[in-house]
């Protein structure tokens, strides 16, 4: 435990915002060998999955929202109506600031319906059996504020 006591702990690890402010304003001035290179490509990195992860789940709450608006009709609020739309404004709105996303939307969509399939069926207490085992809407419908499954 001494070698950790020990080491000095970066600007990074002590004040993050500061840390971005001093990178930066090295970048600007090209005092790149002073930049803490490391760091900054973890942050990158980290940017890049935040943005992916942040669209599958926007994606994940749209096909939930849309799942139950199908199967419990008798259920349908404005508020559930509100938050697909709300929910695919996100999704859109990532798509179109990084429209490199877009065939990472498409490849996820399997995957996400699975996972709304099982949240939809705790959220509601309908056999799994009811839900589609594919998902039934085309990637075109689940961003289309006009579409509500009947």
């Amino acid at each position: 435990m001494k070698a950790l006591d020990d080491r000095k702990l970066s600007l990074y690890e002590i004040d993050y915002l500061q840390w971005i402010e001093k990178t930066l304003e090295k970048l600007r001035s090209q005092d790149y060998a002073n930049v803490d290179w490391e760091n900054l490509i973890e942050e990158i990195e980290d940017m890049g999955r935040s943005e992916r992860k942040s669209l599958k789940s926007n994606l994940i709450v749209v096909l939930v929202h849309l799942l139950k608006w199908q199967f419990q009709p008798e259920r349908r609020t404005g508020s559930w109506e509100g938050s697909i739309i709300e929910y695919r404004r996100r999704v859109r709105e990532a798509v179109s600031e990084s429209p490199s996303l877009q065939p990472y939307l498409e490849a996820i969509l399997t995957d996400c319906y699975a996972q709304a399939v099982k949240q939809a069926k705790a959220e509601t207490n309908l056999s799994l059996e009811i839900f589609p085992t594919q998902c039934p809407y085309e990637l075109t419908q689940v961003t289309d504020d006009e579409f509500l499954p009947q």
